[in-house]
């Protein structure tokens, strides 16, 4: 068929055709341990899901607008700007089904034919699809496994030009969970003020952090009239399938994002909504309890990884990702064979039972590198790096 140059690009998430093939041996009878797709493994707090079914039985099952109900837009201004330590207005918040109309509508709204616009390798699939959608010119960075996978600030530099009109950042990040520390944020904000672009901020993953909170670029002086921050409900508080994300926008980006949606779904479900009130108003305890139960799955993941002959992996300090580093296994001397990462995860699947995903799932500059995602329970943990172990020492 002949289809739009802005689609001809756009191509599978690495992550559900990896699923695809480890249901498919699941069905023939294996065992699968499941590391690949990043979803929170436990079911969406108790609270909030009733919050969900009481509204629906209270009749929440009709149109909103578009940008949201008064109420949450309300709460995620007062909750989002305590965190970040600002003030934000309800009229700057739009809802949305999930957080990805906030990566693509304002995109849509601000990038023009040829603008280019920078963004992390490896880094979330969508933001060159979106970038490409657009018509714009995405300019990949590498993030540095020296800095904890923060952006390569040089490189960075670089890549900067007079047709630079936004740049995405994802912190913690997906896939690497590495944070990008304050002193690396000022030095793109600088540039930000001083070039006149714009930043893109998902923040998705803020508050799954270990050692300290995840520093916004929406916090400092300068940024918040040029910073879109996209976040959501989905690893927060395991809500994965309700579909609910918000972004925090200059206000008159908030109305012509809202016109997008308007268009495109119209509005986001009424009762999902009542539901992410409840999440934000009610106990943040579990939260903490997951957050602090993901932190003792990464360690034991982390120290099993670096365990392994041949692997050595970073701590990360966000997000639910182990990022290690495999490049030792690529060529295999004396034979001189080529094992890049994607053959790598496929011999993991096969001969381990163990499904994790390709750095290259997420760009050119993932590999050499595997994603597992720890949102798994410690036995399975456990028992996919012993399997792990011994599929990697056979090679």
């Amino acid at each position: 068929m002949d289809f739009a140059d802005r689609v001809s690009t756009l191509e599978p998430e690495g992550a559900y055709t990896m699923l695809a093939r480890a249901q498919a041996l699941e069905a023939a009878g294996r065992e699968i341990i499941h590391l690949e797709i990043g979803q929170p493994d436990v079911p969406t707090f108790e609270h909030i899901s009733r919050a969900g079914m009481q509204a629906i039985a209270a009749g929440y099952t009709r149109y909103t607008p578009s940008a949201g109900t008064t109420a949450l837009r309300q709460a995620i201004a007062e909750d989002a700007g305590r965190r970040r330590g600002v003030t934000i207005r309800p009229e700057q918040v739009v809802v949305g089904p999930g957080a990805k109309p906030f990566l693509f509508f304002p995109t849509l709204a601000l990038v023009r034919p040829g603008d280019e616009v920078i963004y992390p390798d490896p880094g979330f699939p969508t933001y060159p699809a979106m970038i490409a959608v657009a018509g714009g010119v995405p300019v990949p960075v590498p993030l540095s496994e020296e800095d904890d996978f923060s952006f390569d600030l040089q490189a960075f530099d670089r890549s900067l030009s007079e047709r630079t009109r936004m740049v995405v950042l994802n912190s913690p990040g997906n896939p690497t969970g590495g944070v990008i520390p304050l002193e690396a944020l000022q030095h793109i904000a600088e540039a930000a003020v001083r070039r006149d672009f714009w930043v893109l901020s998902d923040e998705i993953y803020s508050r799954l952090v270990y050692e300290r909170p995840a520093p916004s670029i929406y916090s400092l002086p300068g940024m918040a009239e040029r910073t879109i921050v996209c976040d959501g409900f989905s690893k927060t508080y395991a809500m994965t399938g309700w579909r609910l994300g918000f972004g925090i926008l200059p206000e008159l980006l908030a109305q012509r994002v809202e016109l997008l949606l308007t268009h495109s779904v119209g509005c986001t479900a009424s009762f999902t909504q009542v539901a992410g009130l409840e999440a934000i108003r009610g106990p943040q305890e579990p939260v903490a309890a997951v957050a602090a139960e993901y932190r003792r799955r990464r360690d034991v993941l982390i120290a099993g990884l670096n365990a392994i002959a041949g692997m050595s992996c970073r701590l990360p300090q966000g997000a639910f990702y182990a990022f290690p580093n495999v490049k030792s296994f690529g060529p295999a001397q004396p034979r001189g064979i080529n094992r890049p990462s994607a053959w790598l995860a496929n011999y993991l699947l096969e001969e381990a039972g163990v499904a994790v995903l390709p750095g290259t799932a997420f760009g050119p500059g993932g590999e050499g590198y595997l994603r597992l995602c720890f949102a798994n329970s410690l036995e399975n943990i456990e028992l996919a790096l012993q399997r792990m172990s011994i599929a990697l020492a056979n090679l």
